[in-house]
């Protein structure tokens, strides 16, 4: 049965980070240089204290060091932590995505490896780099279509000995510029393998990624005669279990939907907080009903896409949910992130409304909630393509899973 009573375990992890958010994150993430909307520093002290709390290897499970925490536990944490800067937020949510990720692929010898590390540093973060130039596509001129909607992949992978010897390029890689182990798409002899790739592999180099159209820190891998040992292939050579995406296999998570909510959240906390103190008339503007309505329409926004958000993740960790029909049989992860990305930016708007015109000061940040609203309504494949593979799945069209080839 779909259960909303936190454990106890669960509420005090979300107070313990609300309490960090408040008390270290906001008086930083509020600053001047931090409300511009691109080529912001990332805040990399606080990003290595949320990692001394655990925060970073959240999901592992506690055999392999972690707090294993479920899903919906990690959307609560990326929440709290998206409300005071969705940068961390999304940084610490994906390594912690791709540590359980990695758990479940890895050899032993990989995990004797590579787990140490991921324990030990807490500037260790991972990365998945899969996005080459040219490949974005639009589902809409295929909607509906039995073709292959994904360009083949450019970065090569040649075997020399007992060495893989990789060369191309990887563009929009989150957590790129902090990552210390990358998992890379490249293609094979056999088809499509996925590489455990090191950040000091000879061969490998950084490019920066312009402009700030994403959340957390991204950037270009290059692959020039990159070596690395062929043991780093992640699962069997020619046939990446990572092909068909993190959702594909059944391990994705709505953490990314949590962020957006969390952007939502903290717009919705700060025009409350001024609309209780702002007066105008000879009263607090929240007793006007044209901001206590706006604020009433805000509140509602929030709980629903925490209930899309929280009923997905307690799906994806209870999926025989599904098969026994307790639950409907539809993607809950698409439809909780189209929902919220649409949501979210209409919050983020209407809380900039209620500040009149002071909401689009540079100032404040108001305007900044609104810039990283927006961004995560076209992150990832974007609204568009996932309402399409929604509507693919109502009328039981499945897509075959992607190659690469």
């Amino acid at each position: 049965m779909f259960n909303l009573h936190l454990s106890a375990e669960q509420l005090e992890i979300r107070d313990t980070v609300r309490d960090f958010v408040a008390r270290e994150v906001k008086p930083v993430s509020l600053k001047s240089e931090r409300l511009e909307p691109f080529d912001k520093p990332l805040l990399t002290a606080l990003l290595d204290q949320a990692s001394q709390l655990g925060l970073r290897t959240l999901a592992l499970s506690e055999d392999a060091g972690g707090a294993g925490a479920d899903n919906l536990t990690c959307c609560i944490v990326t929440e709290e932590l998206a409300a005071g800067d969705p940068d961390i937020a999304a940084v610490l949510a994906q390594t912690s995505m791709l540590g359980r990720l990695f758990e479940r692929l890895m050899t032993p010898g990989q995990r004797k490896r590579f787990l140490p590390q991921l324990l030990k540093d807490d500037r260790f973060h991972l990365a998945i780099a899969d996005r080459e130039r040219g490949s974005e596509t639009a589902l809409g001129v295929n909607y509906h279509r039995p073709v292959a909607i994904e360009p083949a992949i450019k970065t090569t992978a040649v075997r020399a000995g007992d060495q893989w010897v990789i060369n191309g390029a990887k563009n929009c890689v989150a957590n790129a510029p902090v990552a210390k182990l990358f998992a890379v798409q490249a293609s094979t002899a056999g088809g499509v393998s996925t590489i455990l790739v090191p950040r000091d592999a000879s061969g490998l180099s950084l490019r920066a990624q312009p402009g700030h159209w994403f959340h957390g820190s991204c950037g270009e891998v290059v692959f020039d005669g990159c070596r690395v040992p062929a043991e780093n292939t992640l699962g069997a050579e020619g046939r990446s279990p990572l092909a068909g995406g993190l959702e594909a296999e059944g391990r994705g998570s709505p953490h990314f939907q949590a962020l957006s909510l969390g952007i939502g959240r903290a717009a919705y906390e700060a025009a409350l907080e001024y609309a209780q103190l702002r007066v105008q008339g000879g009263r607090r503007i929240i007793e006007h009903q044209a901001i206590g309505a706006k604020l009433a329409g805000i509140a509602i926004r929030l709980e629903v896409a925490r209930a899309a958000i929280w009923r997905a993740a307690w799906a994806s960790d209870h999926p025989e949910a599904i098969t026994d029909r307790s639950l409907p049989d539809l993607p809950l992860q698409t439809i909780a992130q189209v929902y919220t990305a649409e949501a979210m930016l209409e919050v983020a708007k209407d809380a900039a409304e209620c500040f009149g015109a002071m909401g689009v000061m540079r100032d404040l940040p108001m305007q900044k909630y609104v810039h990283d609203a927006r961004v995560c309504l076209h992150s990832g494949d974007g609204g568009a393509d996932a309402t399409l593979r929604l509507a693919e799945v109502l009328a039981d069209y499945r897509r075959p899973a992607k190659t690469g080839t």
